[in-house]
């Protein structure tokens, strides 16, 4: 998979409006991991500032149970294409919410690009081998299927909560883009990221192609937005 390196986060809010088709907006079902995201997380802004944009109630936040979190996500899905089937559904997960997504799409086997069009996934954590945390070890062992939807894994350098070349490992096997982060941490509010404009052009990045899923490589080729360090991916390792 290709390999896209993003430029030191800037503090300023970013709005996705102007990379949006001109057709139905998706609803971008937002999915946080362990503890939930507080009031400076980027998920929480862009739920505070986007109407598009809805958080999954996984429950049991400080006590993770894995069927129960697939079993919330399915719902919200399910729920959201219910009240309109016109919808696409785009899922834009932290932390721990990329497992959900990832066990989702491993036992519910949806068809590709229906009813979820494209996943964000950011700040994987280590679930199968010493992970951070021991609550993890319920989301064990991580699915090594590739998902049925283009999807970027966003992954920094100096995360704790898994390595880099876990992240590249990782992504390979969900056959997602990875994008190289910098070193922010876990990406969430102790990184001071604020709305994370470089998450929503990203995002907007798989909103844009949504008409005709395509795979993430293809989705950030070539960026304008300075996304792609020298104006192309580098290969991954």
């Amino acid at each position: 998979m290709g390999q896209i390196t993003l430029p030191r986060p800037p503090h300023a809010p970013s709005a996705l409006d102007h990379d949006r088709a001109p057709d139905i907006d998706p609803l971008i079902l937002l999915v946080p991991g362990l503890d939930n995201s507080g009031p400076g997380h980027w998920q929480t802004l862009w739920e505070r500032y986007d109407e598009n944009c809805r958080r999954v109630e996984l429950g049991q936040w400080d006590k993770p149970h894995r069927n129960t979190w697939i079993n919330q996500l399915n719902l919200a899905i399910h729920r959201a294409t219910t009240l309109n089937t016109d919808r696409p559904v785009v899922l834009a997960a932290h932390s721990l919410g990329c497992h959900v997504v990832s066990w989702w799409a491993k036992l519910e086997q949806p068809e590709y690009g229906s009813p979820v069009i494209g996943a964000l996934l950011v700040a994987p954590p280590e679930v199968d081998i010493f992970p951070l945390d021991d609550r993890l070890t319920t989301f064990a062992p991580a699915p090594q299927e590739a998902l049925p939807f283009p999807s970027l894994l966003v992954a920094s350098r100096n995360d704790p909560w898994m390595s880099f070349s876990t992240a590249q490992t990782l992504s390979r096997a969900w056959g997602s883009e990875l994008v190289d982060a910098g070193e922010v941490g876990h990406i969430n509010c102790e990184a001071d990221l604020g709305h994370w404009p470089d998450g929503r052009r990203l995002l907007a990045r798989l909103l844009e192609r949504r008409e005709t899923p395509a795979p993430a490589r293809a989705i950030l080729a070539a960026s304008s937005e300075g996304l792609v360090q020298g104006g192309e991916a580098s290969a991954a390792g």
